[in-house]
This record gives C-alpha cells, structure tokens and sequence, in this order.
C-alpha cells in the first residue's frame, strides 16, 4: 500500500442545501498508488463530497488541499488542470457526438491552430485498446448500448492521464469480460501511481480492489481506515449503523395457474424465435451475459421494438403491442435501467413523475385535479419510502436509489398486470435494494406477474421462480428456482454444460 503524500485532501468539509447540513465536517485523504473505497448507502453525501473534491461544488467550511496546498477556490477547469477526473454514475456524455468526439471533448490535439485528426485518433484508439472496446471512432455514442457508453465514458477520463481518478459506480452497466478489462487498467494505474476513488455497492469488488476505505452515513463520516481486517459484514454495520439482515427475503412462490403473458416464436432484432410463458404472481428472471437479447425481449414485448410471434396474448388477448402506449393499455409497464435518460423526467417534480401515467384517470371529464394528484403522490411516496423531500421537489434532486423508487412507484397506481423491470436496482445501496426486493414480492404476491432482468445474478436466484438464461437472443436454459445457481446460469449463459461447470 502506498505511504505516500496525499495529491487530494479535504479537511474538516460542511456542506448545506437550503439550509439543511449533507456533509458535517468529513475529511478525507487521497493518496497517490492506493484504491479508496468511498462507501455510503445513496443519500449519504458521496456525490456531494464527489463534486466538493472535483470543483462541481464549493464547501461552506473547511478546506481542500491539492498536493498539501491550500486551494481557496477550485473549479472544474481547476481540477482538471491539476489531474482530477471523475466517471460519474449517470454518464455526462453528448449523444449526437462521435466516440471519438466525446472522449477527447476540450482536450483535442491541434497542429498550427487546427484540429490534428490523425494524432487525436491515434490517441484515441490507444485508450479504447486499453480498456479492450471495439468501437468505431466515428459512431455516434447514441447507437452504442449502455455498458459500451459507460466504457466510453471511462475512456473520456483516462484520456486526460488523471494523477486522481474517481469512479461512481463504473460497473453497474458492464459485462463480466468488461468489469475484468476494467480492472485490468485500474491496477496498472495504481501500479503508475494514480490515486484512485472506487464508489460501488458491489462488495465482492470493494474486497477486491480497494486498500482503503472511508464510509459516510447522513453526512457524517464514521470510518476511515485500511481494508485489512474487515469483511463485507463489517462494512454493511458502517454504512447502515446496524447488523445487516438479510438482504434477500425468504422466497415463497405466489405462482398462479393463470397466465398473465404469453409469447410464441417471438423475434424482434436480437431476439430469434423465443417462447415464454409468465404467470400470474409469477417473478420470471431474465439472465445472462449482457447483449444476448435480454433488453430486446422486454423492448419488443413492450412494444417498443418491432416484433413478429406466432402468438402474443396478455390475460388471455392474444394481440401483440404496437407501440408503448397500446402495451400500457393491455397491462404492461416496464421500469428501463437509464432511469435518467428514460425513467423519470428529471427537472419536473416527485409529484409529477409520480402521477404522470396515470393523469388521465386521475382526470375529471379531461380536466386536472390537482389536490387528487397531489393526494396520490403522497400515498406512493410513502409506500415506497421515497426519501428526500415532499412532492413539489425536483427528481434531480434525490439520490439514485430514490429516483429509481420513483421510477417504480409511478406504475403502481395502474396496477399493471406485467411488470417489465430492466436492472432495477443499479447503482442503488443496500438497504434501498432490499426495500425494492420487498415491493417486488408484494407485487407478485398481489397476483402481479414480474420480469427481472437483473445482471446481478444473486437476485435473479434469491428472487425468481425462474431464471431464463438468454445465449444469442435465444433461451439457452429455463432454471426452476431450486436449479438456479449463480453456477448454472454462468454455466448456462457460456453454453457450457452444467456438470462441466463444476
């Protein structure tokens, strides 16, 4: 472990919205070589410390210091000139741009005042080699699917060369092989001495990585210490202030004879031929290394995606959606993983988002009520616990695991009779994660018919009644819940036979 100087420091920061303290005196020393684990269950003030130690913010007392000096006033251009660069959760990058664009954005390679293209894509390839993305440079991010965005977006960073590198979440989207390149390249950067912040709610790689750790809970920070000697359950009891329960509830099937889906030879692009029955009160896991058709399914069963099938009947109507708002009609809802980009409109408020699709019934002869609305608002704010502020406030500002409650809570007052969920619980903590694990189960309990595409394959066996393991928009394995193994699904998913995988 490096014993070297801090190149960041904070000391003593308080930070305060509309009066209300988010950070209470934390200090924090980033060292150059050494894997800081930043952890804290989301509301906690990571992002808020993310964006005082990057210049996004400025504290209302105490102090940072870059390479033991003071710095009175840091910006972002500040930062990035000293070699802060930050990968955030929620991408910061320009659809309409090249790959190319994007990653090199303020910092192009010129040659007597004009842009020096060969020089930048040179550049630019030796990055996207590095992290093993086989992108074209001039593809517009927008066509590229999440995780590879997400890549590209880690490839904005380390272009810069950082001497401090922060990750939030940079993960959350990516496949096995990609979470492996990843790693790859942080430990050859620690190993060059860049100092490096690690923010995830994936305790297998906090383990892995990180030599440090420091943990906030309600803006205070109540550890700060080495990794040696502590395990998973440790840092649970710290962010959390308790003994963790078990995050998973016990599994009791709900199942019912009825179908609430059915699918028949259904294709859409990625998906080839699939057959699928879901029943009501049923959770069906969908599972698998990611771009094998998963996201495809739900899209096409959503009618988001053109799709043909032989037949396509929810309760019964064999009918397949033409679009979103006809999938709406017949029962569907689906909850996508980019909740910012897709999910929830972020500038608009708690109640908004809320009452949003079901406006019209809430309606009166075409007409607003708006002590209904705000009525309904306040009931599913507090079903699902969304913490944060009352209706009125923005979505924007909530941490991610109450966004993606509002996400979810939005569907509820249409009691929908399929529930497409795509990752629900990424990027979101521990406490929050088991809150939607609970909601979920009272939904199939209800007689609600649930499908979790999960990429973390611990939800999908702990969850489901079955798991489907998509392999080239196929199904490759239909897993009971007593057969369905994080094993077997890797297994499956692999196309490699399960009694090999032992």
């Amino acid at each position: 472990m490096s014993n070297a100087a801090p190149v960041l420091a904070a000391q003593g920061l308080v930070k305060r919205f509309f009066g209300n303290p988010v950070l209470k005196d934390v200090s924090i020393e980033i060292v150059p070589g050494r894997v800081h684990a930043l952890l804290g269950e989301n509301g906690a003030g990571k992002s808020t410390l993310v964006n005082l130690l990057s210049g996004v913010l400025s504290p209302d007392e105490g102090r940072l210091l870059v390479d033991g000096q003071p710095c009175a006033r840091l910006t972002p251009a500040l930062a990035r000139r000293h070699g802060i660069a930050v990968v955030q959760q929620e991408l910061s990058l320009a659809p309409h741009l090249s790959v190319v664009e994007n990653v090199a954005l303020g910092a192009v390679p010129t040659r007597r005042g004009l842009i020096d293209y060969r020089r930048l894509a040179v550049e630019v390839g030796r990055v996207l080699d590095r992290l093993g993305l086989d992108v074209a440079l001039d593809q517009p991010v927008e066509e590229l699917p999440l995780g590879r965005r997400q890549l590209v977006e880690i490839a904005k960073a380390l272009y810069r060369q950082p001497r401090v590198l922060i990750l939030d979440e940079p993960t959350s989207s990516l496949t096995a092989h990609e979470v492996q390149a990843l790693f790859k390249v942080l430990a050859e950067l620690k190993r060059e001495g860049t100092a490096l912040v690690y923010i995830s709610h994936r305790m297998n790689e906090i383990m892995h990585l990180c030599d440090w750790v420091t943990v906030l809970k309600d803006g205070t920070r109540t550890a700060d210490r080495t990794m040696d000697g502590i395990d998973p359950p440790a840092l649970v009891r710290l962010m959390v202030g308790r003994e963790p329960g078990d995050l998973f509830p016990p599994f009791r099937s709900t199942t019912r004879d009825e179908p609430a889906l059915e699918a028949r030879a259904l294709t859409a692009p990625g998906v080839g031929g699939v057959d699928l029955v879901v029943r009501q009160g049923e959770v069906l896991g969908i599972g698998g290394l990611l771009g094998q058709g998963q996201e495809e399914l739900l899209l096409a069963l959503y009618g988001a995606l053109d799709a043909q099938a032989e037949r396509l009947a929810t309760g019964g109507v064999d009918r397949p959606s033409r679009n979103p708002a006809d999938a709406i009609g017949r029962g569907l809802a689906y909850v996508p993983a980019d909740r910012k980009r897709e999910a929830v409109l972020l500038p608009l408020s708690i109640g908004f988002n809320l009452t949003l699709p079901g406006l019209r019934r809430l309606a009166r002869r075409g007409l607003r009520r708006f002590a209904r609305e705000a009525e309904v608002a306040r009931e599913l704010t507090a079903k699902l616990n969304v913490r944060g502020g009352g209706p009125e406030r923005a979505v924007q500002l909530l941490s991610g695991g109450n966004q993606q409650k509002v996400a979810l809570a939005r569907w509820l007052p249409l009691s929908p009779k399929v529930l497409l969920l795509n990752d629900p619980t990424r990027g979101v903590d521990v406490d929050t994660k088991r809150e939607i694990y609970l909601r979920l189960k009272g939904m199939a309990a209800g007689g609600m018919a649930v499908i979790l595409l999960s990429s973390d394959a611990l939800e999908l066996v702990h969850l489901c009644d079955r798991v489907l393991v998509f392999r080239d928009g196929r199904i490759a394995a239909d897993l009971p819940h007593g057969q369905a193994s994080e094993e077997a699904i890797v297994a499956a998913s692999l196309g490699v036979a399960r009694q090999e995988a032992a």
